[in-house]
């Protein structure tokens, strides 16, 4: 890692890589980042075009979130993709659980208390 070093690396990871480089035992590396670029969650447009994308490719034509339940869903997970996923299961199968055919804002409520919970 001196100049005569040709090595070049991109790292690319969750906020959790950032806090690991942070380290101690990382510091030297941390140090020889040039360029940092961090991602913003995703608006609330974007989260409910992707829900609506990922059921598409599902095979699923018509809306399964309601509104109020995609913004839930949007808030508990930051607009992270990972996160957002996650969220989405969970109301799936809360939805699943009442029997219903539209996940609505109290299936999206359900999930959220359940990721949230210690």
């Amino acid at each position: 890692m001196d100049s005569a070093s040709p090595f070049a690396a991109i790292l690319a990871g969750q906020p959790t890589l950032n806090r690991q480089l942070r380290l101690g035992m990382f510091a030297a590396l941390d140090q020889r980042i040039a360029v940092r670029y961090h991602m913003n969650g995703m608006t609330l447009e974007e989260t409910s075009s992707y829900l609506k994308h990922h059921l598409t490719l599902a095979g699923r034509g018509e809306p399964l979130f309601a509104d109020d339940a995609a913004a839930r869903l949007h808030r508990v997970s930051g607009g992270l993709p990972r996160a957002l996923n996650n969220a989405a299961v969970a109301a799936l199968i809360a939805a699943a659980a009442d029997g219903k055919d539209l996940i609505d804002d109290a299936c999206a409520k359900k999930a959220a208390a359940e990721l949230t919970r210690d």
